[in-house]
């Protein structure tokens, strides 16, 4: 997850009041006492992922943004995105303590109860929290583990998320350079070019 603090999160302007609280949270900078349990509700609806929207060049400003401050160009900021956004689950929709994943439109899906959160110290000196979800009924082919990650550490519904999955939690704590990244589904490509561009 070097990718929460790295993800070029750094040289913007997070002064903005978009719902992120603490700007310095939202940066990877926090007390452990700052930490709460989030429930699964907290990320509770109708997702999308962004990366087809990276792939057809919707997101192209977004990446030129980002080129104009950071440390990379516009072409070499899409592909480290291309490379973090990459899924196959363009749709995860969750209600209650159910979990559905979506691949070429064919749904399987998962019970989950929390199973706490894990901190993660990155490269940079800053850190990000991952909130952690296990598998307790469902399709086989869900994945045990589930891991949130939206520069959240308390309790707030999500505008945006970073999730990973797959059956080891400790391997998924591995995990820097993956992380599909899901948007609310009633947001078009305009909206979401505005949200990223924000950030």
């Amino acid at each position: 997850m070097v990718h929460e603090g790295e993800h070029d999160h750094e040289g913007h302007d997070h002064a903005h009041t978009h719902d992120h609280g603490d700007p310095q949270i939202y940066k990877g900078y926090f007390e452990d006492s700052q930490i709460a349990d989030r429930p699964l509700s907290d990320w509770e609806g109708d997702w999308q992922s962004v990366y087809p929207y990276l792939q057809d060049g919707t997101l192209d400003p977004v990446m030129a943004h980002k080129a104009e401050t950071g440390s990379m160009t516009a072409a070499e900021y899409k592909a480290y995105y291309d490379t973090g956004y990459k899924t196959d689950v363009e749709r995860i929709t969750i209600e209650g303590d159910v979990v559905t994943f979506y691949r070429d439109g064919e749904a399987v899906e998962g019970r989950y109860e929390s199973d706490g959160y894990e901190v993660l110290t990155y490269a940079k000196g800053n850190r990000g929290v991952r909130f952690i979800f296990e598998k307790t009924g469902g399709d086989a082919a869900a994945p045990r583990f589930i891991q949130f990650s939206d520069h959240r550490i308390a309790p707030a519904d999500a505008d945006h998320y970073h999730l990973y999955w797959g059956d080891d939690r400790a391997a998924l704590l591995e995990e820097l350079t993956n992380w599909p990244t899901y948007y609310p589904s009633s947001l078009d490509s305009d909206q979401i070019v505005d949200e990223m561009l924000a950030h």
